[in-house]
């Protein structure tokens, strides 16, 4: 086990943050809708709070990613809602995705976060600077995670990781009263977009 100040530790050295997308974005429940083609469409449901969370994310200075085993045209388009900068699907093994997002960005594993559920998210978080679990991960990453989110997957955990890290970077309280601001033009360049886009 991690103590907290540890993991508070790990997190002031953040400057990417990376997350799963099934059972962390979102609670982890495929919906296919069928097509009287014999095809379908996948939805999901994603939180309006981690929404916000990576616009705060944003105004305090860290990039944000995905990195998911599946291929969703949902999560392609929730990613461009999101503006976000790192966005890798159809990913079974994604350790190279993150040395590639470390690469791209110019940061060392060290200086990366990721938020995952299930095994399949366990490579990248062993070597990561700060493995964090949601409330619903399985069982092995919640024994190795160095912070676990009050939240589950879907219902704010990803609000829960990036204000943990923000606020461990003496950063939350700021970037709030920022983002209340309607005058500072720095919020709408790191906002969301409002969905019809």
């Amino acid at each position: 086990m991690f103590s907290l100040e540890d993991a508070e530790a790990r997190a002031r050295q953040i400057k990417v943050i990376i997350f799963d997308v099934d059972g962390v974005l979102t609670d982890g429940q495929l919906t296919f809708i069928p097509k009287l083609d014999g095809t379908a469409a996948e939805t999901k449901g994603f939180s309006a709070h981690d929404g916000l969370g990576i616009t705060l994310a944003r105004l305090g200075g860290l990039r944000v990613g995905i990195i998911t085993k599946r291929e969703s045209q949902t999560v392609a388009i929730r990613a461009r809602d999101l503006k976000l900068e790192f966005v890798y699907q159809g990913q079974h093994h994604k350790l190279a995705a993150a040395k590639a997002i470390c690469a791209e960005a110019g940061i060392t594993m060290e200086q990366l976060c990721y938020v995952g559920d299930d095994i399949v998210d366990l490579p990248v978080m062993r070597i990561c600077g700060l493995a964090i679990a949601t409330a619903n991960a399985r069982p092995q990453m919640l024994a190795m995670a160095h912070w676990t989110t009050p939240n589950r997957g879907g219902h704010g955990a990803g609000r829960d990781a990036i204000e943990f890290v923000l606020a461990a970077q003496g950063s939350l309280d700021r970037v709030i009263e920022q983002y209340l601001d309607a005058d500072d033009p720095a919020v709408l360049a790191s906002d969301i977009g409002n969905g019809t886009q």
